[in-house]
């Protein structure tokens, strides 16, 4: 089933879904708070890259934890607050994940695929250096080797993310509250807030179909609100998880048909027609 664009009010589905939302869950950041205290050991992202054979699996406490310390790097040492912008140039992948998610935390509003010059920071992957060059404030690299790895040798100019992110604490919490009406996430040229998000994420869930808990397949990219939401936050608000594939075009009909079923998909996210 193709995922549409969200309806600017949600459908029957949609509304009884966020009617009995908790109401402390305004943001990405409250979801998965929540998440962590209903489950922490179920699998909430797992991702493939298909040009490496790399796959990684982690649980609602893994993801949490990589995110902690994330906001605690984004907070702290790049001593970023509510409001300023953060350049994403990342891919789809876990690690994009969770510095979404370490944004929402702290109130870092994140644009992907934003212009770095003019940005507070700017986080990029090994092949958008050069143009993250162009940002004045804090610029960090990550490697997107497997499980997390550092560079050979750091860039010149960027802090190593790998190098920095495993010595923050394991424990988050916002020198400033966060306020979900706040802005917070920036892609495709829309500005949203961290409620608006969440509501719009569960909107896409039930207008989908989307069974209970589900598990999402995506190799949708994530520089849309579709690829970002059936990638991640959809699946998050649902109270399920995300299998996440980079370059899924490498497997063949029965191995992709092979993933689905030891997977144990329930819905396949595809592009829009």
């Amino acid at each position: 089933m193709a995922p549409g664009a969200a309806p600017d009010r949600p459908p029957a589905a949609a509304a009884r879904t966020l009617a009995a939302m908790n109401a402390t869950d305004r943001t990405p950041a409250d979801l998965l708070s929540s998440a962590l205290a209903a489950d922490p050991a179920r699998p909430l992202v797992t991702f493939y890259d298909d040009a490496t054979g790399e796959r990684v699996e982690l649980s609602v406490a893994t993801f949490a934890n990589w995110v902690a310390k994330t906001a605690n790097y984004l907070q702290g040492d790049l001593a970023a607050g509510p409001g300023d912008r953060l350049a994403l140039l990342l891919p789809a992948h876990w690690q994009t994940a969770v510095w979404l998610l370490a944004c929402s935390s702290v109130g870092v509003v994140a644009e992907v695929d934003g212009d770095p010059a003019a940005a507070d920071v700017v986080v990029a992957g090994p092949d958008r250096l050069d143009a993250a060059r162009a940002c004045s404030g804090e610029r960090v690299a990550l490697a997107l080797r497997p499980l997390g790895g550092r560079f050979p040798q750091p860039p010149a100019g960027f802090a190593d993310f790998a190098v920095e992110a495993p010595g923050q604490g394991d424990r988050f919490a916002p020198f400033v509250p966060v306020d979900p009406g706040a802005a917070a996430l920036v892609v495709g040229g829309e500005e949203l807030t961290g409620a608006g998000i969440g509501a719009r994420a569960l909107a896409d869930a039930a207008a989908a179909g989307m069974p209970e808990a589900p598990r999402v397949l995506s190799g949708l990219a994530y520089d849309t609100w579709q690829g970002l939401s059936y990638g991640l936050y959809a699946p998050l608000a649902a109270g399920g998880s995300v299998v996440l594939c980079r370059h899924p075009d490498r497997l063949d009909a029965d191995a992709a048909a092979a993933r689905e079923s030891s997977e144990k998909i329930t819905y396949r996210a595809t592009a829009p027609h």
